[in-house]
């Protein structure tokens, strides 16, 4: 090399995925069907999140159809890139979308990343039935078993206590508070960051056979 020549360094961030053993597929649970998104969902799910209940946290209104395909686009793209996602849920009794649940990669909170979180939206026609914890049980199983991850997060917000004590239900232990920093569609806003590790799922897991 010659002397005083420069040397190009080139820096590639660190990736804001764990690694993963396998990519994800579908699963099904009692009452649900859990697979990655399609175009196809389009319609069905603007009627879902057309409901201000699904999105009021943290939003506090509905999603626009043109908000639906973006949030769509993205879900397809997160499948594709990391190999996993969120689940489209579908009720197997009326072959019907309800919403949805799964992991995904909490990009809106880079001081935690690489970090996977366990998350979920559903119709309100269809809160307390228990769907939620079904799914996101699911979605815990599937997370450290056949992804093989070492910890899952979830990030409620701190004004949502039905989320947050569904965490609670799931073995999930609440670490602190973090403060989100604003984005285009909403302002700044309070989360409780809740983690369960494998060995604390796995003991749990046993626990209830």
């Amino acid at each position: 090399m010659q002397r005083g020549a420069a040397v190009a360094f080139s820096f590639m961030p660190p990736s804001p995925t764990p690694p993963i053993a396998a990519p994800l597929g579908a699963v099904q649970t009692e009452r649900l069907n859990l697979r990655p998104f399609e175009t196809t969902d389009l319609d069905e799910l603007a009627t879902v999140f057309a409901k201000p209940e699904v999105w009021e946290f943290p939003y506090g209104r509905a999603f626009t159809r043109d908000e639906t395909q973006g949030f769509l686009d993205s879900q397809m793209r997160e499948w594709a890139e990391c190999g996993f996602g969120l689940w489209l849920a579908v009720l197997r009794a009326e072959q019907r979308i309800i919403g949805y649940v799964g992991l995904s990669v909490p990009r809106f909170l880079p001081e935690i990343l690489p970090a996977v979180e366990v998350g979920w939206r559903f119709d309100p026609d269809h809160w307390g039935q228990g769907l939620a914890g079904e799914g996101a049980r699911a979605a815990l199983r599937a997370g450290f078993t056949a992804l093989g991850l070492s910890e899952i997060c979830s990030l409620p917000g701190s004004t949502n206590p039905a989320s947050y004590r569904l965490c609670e239900r799931l073995g999930m232990t609440l670490q602190r508070t973090i403060d989100c920093p604003p984005t285009e569609r909403r302002g700044s806003v309070q989360a409780r960051m809740y983690t369960i590790n494998g060995e604390q799922w796995a003991e749990r897991s046993a626990g209830h056979g």
